[in-house]
C-alpha cells in the first residue's frame, strides 16, 4: 500500500483499458433499459482518453520550461475550450453574441480569482508556477462551465417560453434589468446549489480529487484538506462571477434597449458547425448512394448485353443451314 510520500504504482495502457471495462458496464446498462447513450458514452470515453492524452504531453513541456507565457497561453486555451464546449455542446438554446460574451465572463472569472488565491490564499510564488496555477485554472474553467450553463439557459428558457411575465414589467414601466431580476436571481440560484452541495458534503461524504491528489504527491493529510478548502472556496466565488456576468449579457441582448423582448435573437437549432457537418455528411451519403446505383446499373447493362449476345449466338447455330 502506498502511503503519502511514497511512489505510486506505474500506470500503462493496459490498465487504461482495464478501467474502460467500467464504461462498457455502463454501456450494457444502457442497452438493456433502452436508455439510447451507448453512442454517447463510448464518444465521452474516447473524448477523455484523447484529450487527456494530448494535455498530458503538452502539459510535460510546460512544467518543463517554467514559462509564464506558456502558462497564460494554456490558461487562455482553457477558456477558449470552455466556452466552444458551452455554445457548441451544452446549450440547447442560443442567443447572439453568446460566443464572446462567454468568453469574457469565464476569462474575467477565472483569470483573477485564480491569481488573487494563488498569490495570497496558497502563498505561491511565483503565482504562475504552472504545476499548481494550471491545475488551479482547470478546475476552476470545470466548475464554471456547469455555472454558466445552468445560467444561460434558465435565462433563455424564461424569455423564450414565459416572456409575458417580462412584458408585463415592461409594460408597467419597469426597465429592463428591473423586469428580469427575478429571472436573474433565479438563474445565479441554480447556478450556484450544486456547488452549495458539494461544499456541504465533501470532507465527510466524498474526499475530492485535488485532496487525494495531493496526498499521493507527498503533502500532508492537513495541508491536503487546507488546500481543498481553498479550491472550494476559489470554485464557488469563480462560478458565482460568470453566472452573473452571462446572465446580464443574456438580458441585455435578448432584452433590446428600447425595453423589448427580443425572441428573434434566440436559436434552437444546432450550431453552424454541426449544421455543416450534417449536411457534410448528408452530401457524402447520397454521393456514395449514387456512385453504388450507377455502378449496379452498369452491372445490370452489362448483364443484359452479354446475356443478349448469348441468345444471338444461340440462334444463329440453331438457324438451319440449308433449304
Amino acid at each position: 500500500m502506498a502511503y503519502a510520500g511514497e511512489p505510486t504504482a506505474h500506470l500503462g495502457w493496459a490498465n487504461v483499458a482495464l478501467g474502460f471495462s467500467f464504461i462498457l458496464f455502463d454501456v450494457a446498462v444502457s442497452g438493456f433499459f433502452g436508455l439510447g447513450i451507448e453512442r454517447a458514452l463510448l464518444t465521452a470515453a474516447v473524448r477523455c482518453v484523447l484529450q487527456l492524452a494530448v494535455v498530458a504531453v503538452l502539459l510535460q513541456k510546460v512544467f518543463s520550461t517554467e514559462n509564464p507565457w506558456a502558462v497564460a497561453g494554456i490558461a487562455l486555451l482553457l477558456n477558449l475550450l470552455g466556452t466552444f464546449e458551452i455554445v457548441a455542446n451544452k446549450s440547447k438554446r442560443r442567443h447572439r453574441y453568446m460566443f464572446p460574451s462567454i468568453f469574457i465572463g469565464m476569462v474575467g472569472s477565472t483569470i483573477p480569482i485564480s491569481i488573487i488565491g494563488s498569490r495570497f490564499a496558497m502563498s505561491t510564488h511565483p503565482f504562475w508556477s504552472p504545476v499548481q496555477y494550471i491545475p488551479i485554472v482547470g478546475m476552476l474553467c470545470g466548475s464554471t462551465i456547469s455555472g454558466i450553463v445552468v445560467s444561460v439557459t434558465y435565462v433563455l428558457k424564461e424569455l423564450q417560453e414565459n416572456r409575458d411575465k417580462v412584458e408585463m414589467y415592461l409594460t408597467f414601466g419597469a426597465s429592463r434589468m428591473e423586469a428580469c431580476r427575478p429571472v436573474a436571481r433565479e438563474a445565479l440560484r441554480l447556478a450556484l446549489t450544486p456547488v452549495v452541495n458539494q461544499m456541504s458534503v465533501i470532507g465527510i461524504i466524498a474526499i475530492p480529487g485535488m485532496m487525494t491528489g495531493a496526498i499521493l504527491g507527498g503533502s500532508s493529510v492537513e495541508q491536503a484538506a487546507r488546500l481543498q478548502m481553498i479550491i472550494m472556496f476559489m470554485i464557488s466565488s469563480a462560478t458565482a462571477l460568470a453566472s452573473f456576468f452571462t446572465a446580464i449579457a443574456v438580458i441585455a441582448v435578448t432584452v433590446d434597449s428600447e425595453h423589448r423582448v427580443r425572441p428573434d435573437r434566440i436559436e434552437n437549432r444546432d450550431l453552424w458547425v454541426w449544421r455543416a457537418r450534417a449536411w457534410l455528411g448528408q452530401q457524402i451519403v447520397s454521393s456514395v448512394k449514387g456512385a453504388v446505383e450507377k455502378l449496379k446499373e452498369k452491372t445490370r447493362r452489362s448483364s443484359t448485353e452479354s446475356l443478349g449476345e448469348e441468345e444471338r449466338e444461340l440462334l444463329i447455330t440453331s438457324r438451319p443451314t440449308g433449304m
